[in-house]
């Protein structure tokens, strides 16, 4: 009797571990930028893909979805001479 009942509590635990985590309420559902500034277009290097394109929140520069032959990433838009390119100025600190 005392294994019936572990097993059915180890078999409510396991479903329980399985149900579904609601999503935050922060997390946009498209992360991408809708449209991008002029000034970006305009600096940004031309082998970038463009259409998906989001703020890291990290460091608030652009990265851009970069599909290659074996795992997509995301990788730091860039201009043509391969500086980043940044909504905001880094910190004095990381500066230094």
């Amino acid at each position: 009797m005392n294994y019936r009942i572990l097993l059915l509590c180890i078999s409510l635990f396991g479903l329980w571990a399985c149900a579904s985590v609601a999503p935050e309420d922060d997390v946009p559902l498209n992360p991408f930028v809708d449209e991008l500034p002029e000034g970006v277009l305009a600096i940004a290097a031309p082998f970038q893909d463009l259409n998906a394109v989001m703020i890291d929140p990290t460091d608030g520069c652009y990265v851009y979805r970069h599909a290659g032959p074996v795992e997509t990433t995301f990788l730091p838009l860039r201009t043509n001479s391969g500086r980043p390119i940044c909504t905001r100025l880094p910190d004095q600190s990381e500066a230094s």
